[in-house]
């Protein structure tokens, strides 16, 4: 059984916490460091030098001001004299938030749950679901076969995730270290239980019955079926099929595997370290310093000076080798387990269910767009060469630390796109008001702001979203943790804390979801103000919040993106192609002093911008792909290092840097372990679908109807591809695929739309 779903994006760590790892690798840097332009190297035999890595407002206004009374809320907004007229939404996300002091009002507790008025609250709404985890047990254990057993299991898994998805989004995300705590310890309790009722024998064999009935499993309805089956799956990955001796050592495994994925995690996310002796003078200040050390956290892409992310590079990706251990073992430790419960590998285990199902399919797919992109990839990465020739004569070679820096450079001299120039049009709240336009016109969709009650929220300025069908009423919550505070994970996430699912009286429970963005705040004279990329990713997480509210399934543990990792990305990356649309955003873009649309001219740089080194920045997203399944694969007897430097040569342009091991840096091996794949997978479907049926226009209401019947209804409860045909009214091939995401490298058709308007 698994109380978390597919397609949830989590945060697997603070990433404010620091740590250090003790080592006695010292490394000799050459004196050709010390010489602006020259490169300098790493010596392995004089490893013991100087190198060690250690653990580790409102809007301002002169005249006017007015307040706006939205349902339940309590806001203020200072207005100055501007033509801009903004809708509840828009001026509810322009202004500061100010609740009213409420010393006699109840707690409600965190998402309304009155036992988390306080974090002891935790431990009580843990047993609270415990106890009603064993009542559940008992009741499928004593069923005999039929829907009542999955409608058992779910009400099983609903008890637990209510709970455990509320903790795992706490325990990172709550400004309170009890609160955190409280939930981390909750995590860790119901997640030793889940681990128990997957090696339930006596579970799994009602579950069997069931599947194991020919006839009653033909009587029930499709969704029920996958269901049924998928519950299955999860007691097959762990073993409980095996007799007594290999079920334990599958339970070994699994523990073992939890270690050693906190222990790469952490490890891929400390710093190094390097005495301030072993960098030239004019470089030092570019780092963090920590007494005689200088303290590299980072790879420092975005530098104008070539040696700062030579040094960046060779520095923080130098090989540690307690971390190589532990990639080693986890690898091993994936495999063993794979193969111990019936499949081929590590990646064949993972690829179950997906939309790509194999990952002799995934390769092709890899195998295909590098090909396709092979030519455009190399004029890229030539004219990279060329800029840096052009800045840095005297070392031209271009490099893997080039690539970032020098593909930006390019992007904004022939664009000159500066987000300073863009963020006055881009307010959240003008945002937020796009984002309701195009939900209303597209599926009949809109959004409520409310008054959060007192302790259902954990910062202040929190914002709560209904969201209101036109003809269907309430769909669900969507909570807005939209601003940057101290020791919050910068990191754009989607968080499922309550999923929908039919009740036995013919009500539906309705889904409640957090986005966490980190955004800048409000300030006295302004309201807080996108770049580009910003916006675009708010659009994007919007794509998996509606993907959890317009999902009607009739079990919680299939609901909006619990999913196959590659299909619950498509909904986000879709409204990536809405947010580029000149016709979407100028319905929103307005500048927040004076009402000014904004030009047409810089949204077409915008997306243009986008396309320039496009080819080489997708060539390196199929290498990281590739890495992935070949490491994920069947096990070679090369160390990971040999591995990344011939699979870099294959599916890169750029060289392998010697004594340096990028895949220790590579966190997403452990959420997405067989899966890194997805991100272009979901990208290339998203690309047919907006071509094929958006691009004529993005507010067609009917093929908005039948994107939400066809595709975010279903959760994970079809499988991905049929949805998929459903969308595309065919069953796209691999070519389909990788034609699709080298289509968006071109010049787009909807740039002559545009221009013919």
């Amino acid at each position: 059984m698994s109380f978390h779903g597919y397609g949830n994006r989590r945060i697997k760590l603070s990433l404010g916490r620091r740590g250090y790892i003790t080592s006695g690798v010292l490394i000799q840097i050459s004196e050709a460091l010390h010489c602006k332009h020259s490169s300098f190297s790493l010596n392995p035999q004089q490893a013991n030098s100087y190198l060690n890595t250690e653990t580790q407002d409102q809007i301002m206004m002169t005249s006017k001001r007015f307040l706006s009374i939205l349902k339940h809320a309590s806001l203020r907004t200072f207005v100055r004299n501007v033509t801009t007229s903004w809708s509840p939404v828009g001026a509810a996300f322009n202004a500061r938030q100010h609740r009213k002091l409420d010393l006699l009002g109840k707690n409600v507790g965190l998402f309304a749950v009155p036992e988390l008025s306080s974090p002891e609250g935790f431990e009580v709404a843990q047993e609270k679901a415990l106890r009603q985890t064993e009542r559940l047990v008992e009741r499928v254990c004593a069923s005999r076969p039929g829907p009542q057993v999955v409608e058992t299991f779910d009400q099983l898994s609903d008890s637990l995730c209510r709970v455990a998805d509320l903790a795992d989004f706490v325990k990172v995300a709550h400004p309170d270290a009890a609160y955190r705590e409280a939930a981390e310890k909750t995590c860790i309790r119901i997640g030793t239980v889940v681990e128990k009722l997957n090696t339930n024998v006596d579970l799994c064999k009602s579950l069997k019955d069931l599947l194991d009935n020919k006839d009653i499993m033909d009587s029930l309805d499709p969704e029920t079926r996958r269901v049924a089956e998928l519950f299955m799956f999860d007691f097959e990955i762990s073993g409980i099929h095996l007799d007594k001796e290999k079920r334990k050592k599958a339970v070994s495994l699994n523990v073992r595997l939890l270690d050693l994925n906190n222990e790469f995690l952490l490890g891929s996310h400390l710093p190094n370290k390097i005495e301030k002796r072993a960098l030239p003078e004019h470089v030092r200040h570019c780092f963090s310093l920590d007494g005689n050390y200088i303290q590299v956290a980072g790879l420092h892409a975005d530098s104008p000076d070539d040696l700062v992310r030579e040094a960046a590079y060779k520095i923080f990706l130098y090989p540690n080798p307690d971390l190589l251990c532990c990639l080693d073992e986890l690898l091993a430790c994936r495999n063993e387990l794979a193969r111990l419960v019936g499949y081929q590998s590590f990646a064949h285990r993972a690829l179950k269910g997906t939309m790509a199902k194999t990952p002799e399919t995934v390769t092709e797919f890899l195998e295909l767009l590098s090909e396709k992109l092979s030519d455009r990839a190399a004029k890229d990465f030539e004219m990279m060469k060329d800029m840096k020739t052009k800045l840095n004569p005297r070392n031209a070679d271009l490099m893997p630390w080039d690539h970032p820096y020098y593909s930006g450079v390019l992007r904004a001299e022939r664009y000159n796109i500066e987000p300073g120039l863009y963020s006055p049009f881009f307010s959240l709240g003008a945002c937020m008001e796009g984002l309701n336009s195009l939900f209303s016109q597209l599926l009949g969709v809109s959004f409520q702001t409310e008054q959060p009650e007192k302790g259902e929220v954990w910062c202040e300025d929190v914002r709560k979203l209904a969201v209101v069908h036109e003809t269907e009423g309430l769909l669900g919550y969507i909570y807005c943790d939209f601003f940057h505070r101290p020791d919050k994970p910068n990191q754009d996430c989607h968080f499922t804390i309550r999923g929908g699912r039919r009740l036995q009286n013919g009500q539906y429970q309705l889904p409640v979801v957090v986005l966490m963005l980190s955004l800048p705040p409000p300030s006295s004279s302004a309201p807080a103000l996108l770049t580009p990329g910003m916006m675009e990713n708010l659009f994007h997480e919007m794509g998996h919040a509606m993907h959890s509210m317009l999902g009607r399934t009739r079990y919680q543990h299939v609901t909006g993106t619990r999913c196959s990792t590659d299909f619950a990305e498509v909904p986000s990356i879709l409204m990536e192609y809405f947010a580029s649309d000149y016709r979407v955003v100028n319905q929103f873009a307005r500048h927040y002093q004076t009402g000014q649309p904004l030009p047409k001219s810089m949204v077409s740089r915008l997306c243009e911008s986008k396309k320039v080194c496009g080819a080489a920045d997708t060539q390196l997203q199929v290498f990281y792909a590739a890495l992935d399944q070949i490491y994920h694969g069947k096990p070679q007897n090369r160390s990971t290092t040999e591995i990344l430097k011939e699979t870099q040569e294959k599916f890169y342009g750029l060289p392998y840097v010697p004594n340096t091991a990028w895949q220790l840096r590579f966190s997403h091996l452990i959420g997405y372990g067989a899966k890194y794949y997805s991100y272009l997978l979901s990208r290339a479907v998203a690309s047919m679908v907006w071509r094929q049926c958006f691009l004529k226009n993005p507010f067609d209401r009917e093929m908005g109807e039948r994107y939400r019947r066809e595709m975010l209804a279903h959760g994970g409860g079809k499988e991905p591809m049929l949805m998929v045909k459903g969308m595309l009214q065919k069953t796209p091939s691999v070519e389909d695929l990788v034609d699709a995401l080298v289509a968006d490298l071109n010049p787009d058709f909807e740039s002559f739309l545009m221009d013919s308007e």
